[in-house]
């Protein structure tokens, strides 16, 4: 069980740099490019479901979106269920 509880906290922190790096505007031959299409690539298979069944909110000109907050704590439930 001790991998299968260290791989779900490693796609938390996925995650989580996920939703860091959309923040920034980056350059697509950078090195950062690079993490964030890894992090976009091991992330979207869960967020992707996620996000069409939850829509983005939009406040004016900016928009919300709740799939990764819906995946953390799905992600977390898990852990609890499986590494406790």
């Amino acid at each position: 069980m001790g991998i299968v509880c260290l791989l779900l906290s490693l796609y938390i922190f996925a995650i989580f740099g996920r939703v860091l790096l959309s923040w920034f505007p980056l350059n697509p031959n950078g090195a950062m490019a690079t993490v964030a299409g890894f992090l976009y690539t091991v992330t979207d298979p869960v967020m992707g479901p996620v996000r069409r069944i939850i829509p983005t909110a939009r406040f004016g000109s900016m928009a919300f979106d709740f799939s990764p907050i819906v995946v953390i704590f799905g992600v977390s439930i898990l852990q609890r269920i499986i590494c406790s």
